[in-house]
């Protein structure tokens, strides 16, 4: 979207000169670092490798002791009579005292002697048996070491891993109340980064001038909102646009999510929240980023058996340090929430979260530029069309566009192809959209046919009846948990939803049951979605939108997304129950005029309804224009355009 020429207003994507004299993170103009929390010391790893190395030395001296012990002991004149008589191989003589004697046959006894020389005294001389003297006595005095001292180094080493440990676990303790928040470089993050949102982006560029030059509002006696919540569905760029802030206002930008405050133990939360704010107020000015705020948020005292104490402890904090006491002027808090009804009216009011920044799903010119943003390093084909793709998208959030052009990029390396084209971007659109098509679930001859008549009926009422947008594709392979998909894609975005609209959408989704019954006189289960959704909008029409003339223009009951865990256990009747029964009546009325017309549209077209079947049961997917001249040729009936009715 260009922005206005020679318009007054602040462009937010504009890039905006930088003040030298911007103020820095800190005083000492180094971003304060987070404290390394749990971490075990860097030597405990080193000496368990240790102990190991000494216990098997331990072993080693045990067996090679064991061996030696095992040998039989005989008296050393035993040892002269077994020499003179010729049964001695070899006699080592270990340590001048220790003799083992190798017999003849290969076994081995053991004998001591007063030193080797005492050996002469019994007549046993090298002329008779061999005599190997083995005198190296530094590995029986290293045996003889490792033998005394290994067990008290293990022990001593055991004490002192026990205390290490516990020194962690102390550690662990005292900081078990700090912030787990994280110091972000978004240095790299602008405003140009994020396609569209143009008024939320004008919204926060008075943020990131406060936080270049608060004394230009100070000046002028301005306070600047000190609570931003940003609110959108899921996937919108909530968090991107915090981004985006901290990364044109170039000040720390400490990010947490709602959840990290709470733990199972009361006033851990409201301690972390004390913490990440008096953090925050050194590093000043500063952002504070609480993502998925409505984990704390909630409104207090409600909820079965009341409410969650250290939840409630958690946000009172917040709110205390939002807007107490003891209040800082150079910390910005930015908030995201897709669920801002069920947050707290104390979080809201001014003075804490005072500006409340949309951040609804893109139109069709943004959805093109966020794809522009998301293909900037994909190789496209010259004839890709982003344009076409957002037409086809209306509904999707940034996340899933960002998708769809992943699964193109991978649908792409799949087929072993360089370029992405347009073809495979539909393909990727499709697959966000309604699943991935599953050939591998073969259907019967009489099922096949039953899905091809069925998927006819939709596409012939969708076309034929003019409040329901283009029918787009019609195809009986199976995708997802469907066995055929009737898919149909607005002309252009729309807000609101007419009567004859609904009226027509209704007629549609009964076309496909309708056309069985019309075949095969009788209905089968494949239409159970198909019901679903239409009794849906019927009691919607009735209940929340007011388009019933019997019942008036008021609504019934609690709306559905007010409901949650907290509030209301379920839906508030405020109506009695002869209302109720009326209510159904109306229900009634509505899905069985829709019937009646789509019964008349089948009946008219039935050479069309024909037709349009044979062709599914022969192609499985009929798309795009070829659908749209089949059907203007067989029902004679051109499209006319949908236009919104005044109001």
């Amino acid at each position: 979207m260009d922005p206005e020429k020679n318009s007054p207003e602040v462009d937010p994507d504009a890039q905006v000169p930088r003040p030298t004299n911007r103020p820095k993170p800190s005083k000492n103009g180094q971003r304060p670092k987070m404290p390394n929390m749990g971490q075990q010391p860097g030597c405990s790893r080193n000496f368990i490798w240790i102990a190991i190395v000494l216990i098997a030395f331990s072993i080693l001296s045990f067996f090679y002791q064991q061996n030696t012990k095992s040998l039989t002991n005989i008296p050393v004149s035993e040892v002269a009579a077994k020499v003179a008589a010729g049964q001695v191989d070899k006699i080592e003589i270990k340590n001048d005292t220790d003799l083992t004697v190798t017999l003849k046959g290969g076994s081995q006894v053991a004998s001591t002697v007063r030193s080797g020389d005492a050996l002469k005294d019994y007549n046993i001389t090298p002329d008779k048996v061999q005599i190997q003297v083995n005198n190296d006595s530094s590995s029986a005095i290293w045996f003889a070491l490792i033998q005394t001292f290994l067990p008290a180094l293990i022990i001593v080493g055991l004490i002192i891993y026990m205390f290490r440990a516990t020194a962690g676990a102390n550690m662990k303790a005292m900081s078990f109340g700090q912030s787990k928040a994280k110091l972000a470089n978004m240095s790299k993050v602008r405003f140009k980064d994020v396609a569209g949102l143009k008024e939320a982006k004008t919204e926060l560029m008075e943020e990131v001038e406060f936080l270049r030059n608060p004394g230009k509002f100070r000046a002028l006696g301005a306070e600047i909102p000190k609570g931003v919540l940003l609110v959108g569905p899921p996937g919108t760029g909530k968090t991107l646009l915090a981004k985006a802030v901290a990364g044109e206002a170039g000040v720390p930008f400490f990010t947490i999510s709602a959840s990290e405050f709470v733990e199972m133990f009361v006033g851990v939360g409201a301690s972390r929240v004390r913490d990440l704010f008096a953090k925050a107020k050194k590093s000043s000015p500063c952002i504070i980023f609480i993502d998925e705020l409505d984990a704390i948020g909630r409104q207090r005292g409600a909820g079965v058996g009341g409410g969650h104490d250290e939840r409630e402890q958690t946000l009172n904090q917040i709110l205390v340090e939002m807007d107490g006491f003891d209040t800082d002027q150079g910390v910005i808090i930015i908030a995201a929430t897709n669920r801002p009804d069920v947050l707290d009216p104390a979080l809201l009011r001014p003075g804490r979260f005072d500006r409340r920044v949309v951040v609804d799903l893109p139109t069709k010119g943004e959805r093109s530029e966020v794809l522009k943003i998301y293909s900037n390093k994909k190789p496209l084909a010259k004839d890709v069309n982003l344009d076409a793709i957002a037409s086809q998208t209306a509904g999707m959030s940034p996340a899933d566009l960002k998708n769809v052009m992943n699964e193109a990029a991978i649908l792409t390396a799949r087929r072993e192809e360089k370029i992405i084209t347009q073809e495979i971007l539909h393909i990727a659109v499709e697959k966000i959209l309604v699943g991935p098509e599953r050939p591998s679930r073969v259907l019967n001859e009489k099922e096949k046919k039953i899905t091809a008549v069925h998927e006819a009926g939709h596409a012939i009422v969708g076309h034929v009846l003019p409040n329901t947008d283009d029918i787009h594709k019609v195809s009986i392979i199976s995708r997802g948990q469907a066995l055929g998909l009737t898919w149909s894609l607005p002309r252009e975005d729309t807000h609101t939803t007419s009567l004859s609209k609904f009226k027509d959408e209704l007629s549609m989704l009964l076309g496909g049951l309708l056309a069985e019954i019309a075949y095969f006189n009788e209905p089968t289960t494949g239409a159970s979605s198909d019901l679903n959704r239409a009794t849906r909008i019927a009691r919607a029409m009735i209940t929340e939108y007011g388009m019933s003339e019997k019942l008036g223009m008021r609504t019934f009951g609690e709306r559905p997304h007010e409901v949650f865990l907290g509030r209301s256990m379920g839906e508030e009747r405020n109506y009695s129950e002869a209302t109720a029964e009326e209510i159904d009546a109306e229900v009634t009325r509505i899905i069985s005029e829709a019937r009646a017309q789509a019964t008349h549209v089948l009946t008219k077209y039935r050479k069309a309804l024909d037709k349009l079947t044979d062709l599914l049961l022969e192609k499985e997917t009929v798309s795009g224009e070829e659908l749209t001249k089949i059907l203007e040729e067989t029902t004679g009936v051109l499209k006319p355009e949908f236009e919104i009715p005044a109001v």
